[in-house]
């Protein structure tokens, strides 16, 4: 078991599209903080769960609307850029969240967990291993977020070369599928937007349907650069025909940064399985858990590009395997 907790990312964009660090910084701070507290005071499901959960004190700290974030800044989810911002961000929330857990190991009444001196220096050895995953970063990243990550990183190892960790696991990506609709996300965990009108079936409504339509596209046009007359007749479109394909002055160039993971039932456009992939690997070398992701393969597909897809994956998770 691990105590869960994930970050809207959009609540931490600031007017120009930008992320606002320092409020991110201290909100990965203030959550690993409480996760931590409620390690003692949750109930687990055996014995052996608990105390698993006692020795090791594993927390899932994660976030959601990672897709909405991109497409609000004009950037494909598919993209170098787009993995590079997910990389950061990843990578800042994740040593934050570890030299948080460090600073609360040097509280000499609480101390690191259990279990942390025989693992001491195979431990340190992945944080710094985390550490010099930032600089496999993609060059596309803002220099803002890489220097951010860095200055995190290094934090993190410091710390913990003083102090220990009170967490042997910090971070994960959970699907957030439920508190995803609570906490006013367009998209869940690391996923990118399902469709931009999903119709969700009503359980014990008599057949009733919500349409959900994407909040974020209005954002995108603007930094895109559209007028707002123009956005308004993209909306209109969108809502009609459920795609933003054939919709009026939208630009070729600008139809990836919309794509979906499902093809539009009046489109053709979609994520190629493996921008799914890649965006896994782009965020794993900077998570101590794992990642609950979906990679969308068409119906049609064959046995073999299914294995191909699963050989791929590995291929391109080997470095962040290797950590562990």
């Amino acid at each position: 078991a691990c105590n869960l907790a994930s970050l809207n990312l959009r609540k931490f964009q600031t007017e120009d599209g930008s992320v606002d660090i320092e409020r991110y910084r201290a909100a990965a701070r203030i959550y690993i903080t409480a996760q931590e507290i409620l390690v003692d005071n949750a109930g687990y499901p055996s014995a052996s769960i608990a105390k698993n959960s006692h020795a090791f004190r594993p927390l899932g700290l994660g976030f959601a609307n990672l897709g909405a974030l991109l497409m609000s800044m004009g950037l494909p989810y598919d993209s170098d850029e787009g993995r590079a911002v997910a990389g950061a961000l990843m990578a800042i929330e994740h040593c934050e969240a570890y030299a948080r857990s460090a600073e609360i190991a040097a509280n000499a009444a609480i101390g690191p967990f259990d279990g942390y001196e025989e693992n001491a220096d195979t431990m340190l050895d992945v944080m710094r291993m985390h550490r010099d995953a930032v600089q496999d970063i993609h060059e596309s990243c803002p220099e803002y977020l890489h220097t951010a990550a860095q200055e995190s990183a290094n934090r993190m190892v410091e710390l913990g070369e003083k102090h220990g960790y009170r967490n042997a696991q910090a971070t994960v990506l959970a699907p957030t599928g439920t508190i995803g609709f609570m906490m006013d996300c367009d998209t869940t965990g690391v996923e990118p937007d399902i469709a931009l009108v999903k119709y969700k079936l009503l359980a014990g409504a008599g057949d009733g349907l919500m349409k959900i339509v994407n909040q974020t596209v209005g954002s995108a046009l603007e930094k895109l650069g559209y007028t707002t007359a123009e956005q308004a007749e993209i909306l209109a479109y969108i809502d009609e025909h459920d795609t933003i394909e054939g919709a009026p002055h939208i630009r070729d160039e600008h139809l990836p940064v919309f794509d979906c993971a499902f093809k539009p039932h009046n489109g053709e456009r979609s994520i190629h399985h493996m921008g799914h992939i890649r965006m896994m690997a782009a965020t794993q070398p900077f998570i101590s858990g794992a990642i609950s992701k979906t990679v969308n393969l068409p119906e049609h597909s064959t046995v073999e590009e299914i294995y191909d897809a699963y050989l791929q994956g590995w291929k391109l998770g080997l470095k962040a395997i290797a950590i562990y």
